[in-house]
């Protein structure tokens, strides 16, 4: 280390393994931005030397401006789960106004951020949540209407909510447990969306064919500069109309990151957007 060095805490992985390898070091050297590397107020979809620190850098075509609108914990509550809902919601899906949306697994930071953004696009909005606090908060945030997935029937009454009709489009959060159920829910031409899975699950192909439906997988990553630039700008007009709004979930310190991680893996849901406080 030079003579001089500022540090910082930061979590280090040096081995593979589960949440416990993520361990808090307090002698990490603070990065010292480069060119294209910016220092000003932003939040970001990715970083260069990793987010799990007091500093972090990132290049430029990953960072945009934070507007005052917003504090830091909400400006880090947006890059990930926004640009993931709005990549799956209007270019995987094609949203648009007028259709039909279900975001199953509404009350996490994808799925409210999928709420706000339908719900500003004119899309008719129908959410799931898994516990009273988190159906709340789905409404709150641009639902419709709101189902509980944890009771037996919840399908039939989604169902019956939308007439017969079935729903254009089904925002999927845990595939691996609903996918063979969204495929009976969607309308002729519905497009299922799936962002996020656990396992594998057996599905009947005749649920597509016979309504010449589509399942969509996404991830944000495969986006080009362009679309990141283009999801940026949606998502900053959003802040300034007033629409865009993250919900902040659990909060741990950095020591506690392993712990979080075991929330995350074993927990049954989520409301907001998990953070780390570095200070």
């Amino acid at each position: 280390m030079a003579t001089g060095q500022k540090l910082m805490k930061a979590i280090r992985v040096h081995e593979f393994g589960g949440p416990e390898v993520l361990k808090l070091q307090s002698d990490v050297v603070i990065p010292v931005p480069k060119d294209r590397q910016k220092g000003d107020r932003v939040f970001s979809t990715h970083t260069v030397s990793g987010g799990y620190a007091e500093y972090a850098l990132a290049n430029d075509h990953t960072v945009h401006t934070l507007p005052e609108d917003l504090d830091f914990k909400q400006g880090a509550a947006i890059g990930i789960p926004y640009f993931t809902a709005y990549r799956a919601l209007l270019h995987s899906a094609h949203g648009k106004a007028g259709e039909s949306v279900l975001v199953h697994g509404a009350s996490g930071g994808v799925g409210l951020a999928t709420c706000q953004i339908a719900r500003a696009y004119g899309l008719t909005v129908l959410g799931t949540a898994g516990t009273e606090e988190g159906q709340k908060i789905v409404l709150e945030n641009g639902a419709h209407e709101v189902f509980n997935h944890r009771e037996l029937h919840y399908i039939d009454k989604i169902q019956k909510s939308l007439g017969g009709k079935g729903v254009d489009v089904i925002i999927e959060m845990l595939a691996n447990v609903n996918l063979s159920n969204d495929l009976k829910l969607l309308s002729s031409g519905g497009r299922v969306i799936i962002v996020g899975s656990r396992g594998p699950i057996e599905i009947n192909p005749r649920d597509i064919m016979a309504k010449e439906s589509s399942i969509i997988g996404v991830s944000l990553f495969s986006s080009t500069k362009e679309e990141f630039r283009h999801y940026a700008k949606a998502l900053q007009d959003g802040i300034k109309a007033g629409w865009l709004k993250p919900v902040i979930g659990s909060q741990y310190p950095l020591e506690k990151v392993a712990q979080a991680h075991e929330n995350i893996i074993h927990g049954s849901g989520t409301l907001g957007k998990m953070i780390l406080l570095l200070r």
